[in-house]
């Protein structure tokens, strides 16, 4: 059981770049504000879409600040350039609350959602609590070929992760929360190794973060909690092959990226655990349940966890070709805590052969 009278101070960011996503957009606010344990204010970060950011300022611009109403809505321009990474560090610069927490904006989070994070720390070394991620396919359900292995490809908690509250390297930036002083230790979000819109599905900007986090923290405690769920939807364009191969390659640059910025050993030690127990298991699980014909699909999951392998893999060699010509650059630093009310012009990079202690990393 969870302390139903625990408190404590969350600012939830939620970064938006496109007016496709606009119900979306709403029913995650909407998860957010009504929340068992209330938000201190939830701060909306529009990536460079004034149009949208507009719109999202007449929808929240009445007061929210009744008591028990679920907290200030507030509505930000991304104060860095184009990409997830800076949108959420324009959201801690924000934030107010002791935590923040992030949720995507094509998510819905459960009842409890903060209440089970908040629960994470009360021992003063926890910087980080996660929770569990399912996926919510529009298409109605799960294609048959789709392992659940994989389910990292939909942005969504994948089989191989370790059930309960346990402690672990990195985790899930769609379901994720830091303690504010986290970011002064270890700066935020490194800019170019995460997603930039739907241009390149990138990701690991979390596992970078995190890696760094607890070099900077050697005593930290990086925790998941599953019982914090949250619903993320899959549109049915990211329930097909098409674009399961292309994350997965994306994933392999960007873990190449991950290993320049933070050393091969900490940057690929989880995955050295799933690519030998893990994903053996499945295509093992895959091919017994397409003999036995217990369960269909079973040979297609089987292909799709041999594909995605090979498909991450390739990725991985290119990222890290790229990285050895000194094709990348990559920048992390200090939150400012001042935001700029307008989008302001991207900095320039820094070319990584420039940097003495690189700590982050774009294609």
């Amino acid at each position: 059981m969870i302390d139903r009278q625990l408190h404590r101070s969350f600012s939830v960011v939620v970064c938006a770049y496109t007016e496709e996503r606009w119900e979306d957009i709403l029913a995650a606010v909407a998860s957010v504000r009504s929340q068992s344990m209330p938000a201190t204010e939830t701060l909306l970060v529009v990536d460079h879409n004034e149009t949208l950011r507009m719109r999202l300022r007449a929808e929240y611009a009445a007061p929210t600040v009744t008591p028990g109403d679920g907290g200030e809505v507030r509505v930000l321009a991304n104060a860095g350039p184009r990409g997830l990474s800076a949108g959420r560090n324009t959201g801690i610069a924000a934030a107010r609350g002791e935590f923040v927490a992030f949720l995507d904006d094509d998510a819905v989070a459960e009842r409890d959602w903060l209440r089970y994070l908040a629960a994470g720390y009360g021992d003063p070394r926890v910087m980080a609590v996660g929770g569990r991620t399912v996926p919510a396919w529009a298409s109605g359900g799960r294609p048959a070929w789709f392992p659940e292995e994989f389910d990292w490809v939909v942005g969504c908690t994948y089989r191989g992760l370790p059930p309960g509250k346990v402690r672990v390297r990195n985790i899930l930036g769609g379901n994720a929360s830091f303690r504010r002083t986290a970011f002064d230790a270890a700066g935020g979000f490194a800019t170019g190794i995460g997603r930039d819109g739907d241009k390149r599905p990138l990701g690991c900007e979390e596992t970078e973060l995190c890696i760094r986090l607890s070099k900077a923290l050697p005593h930290a405690l990086l925790l998941i909690d599953d019982r914090a769920v949250i619903h993320h939807k899959v549109p049915e364009a990211r329930a097909g092959f098409g674009y399961f191969r292309t994350r997965a390659y994306a994933e392999g640059l960007s873990k190449a990226l991950v290993a320049r910025s933070v050393g091969a050993g900490k940057g690929l030690e989880s995955e050295r655990r799933y690519a030998t127990r893990v994903l053996p298991a499945g295509v093992a699980r895959g091919l017994r349940d397409a003999v036995r014909g217990r369960e269909r699909g079973g040979a297609g999951r089987a292909g799709a966890i041999v594909a995605g392998v090979l498909t991450t893999a390739a990725g991985y060699v290119v990222g890290s070709a790229r990285a050895r010509r000194g094709a990348v650059t990559f920048s992390s630093g200090p939150i400012s805590p001042v935001v700029s009310s307008a989008p302001s012009t991207p900095a320039p990079s820094t070319p990584a052969s420039a940097r003495e202690s690189p700590r982050g990393a774009a294609v």
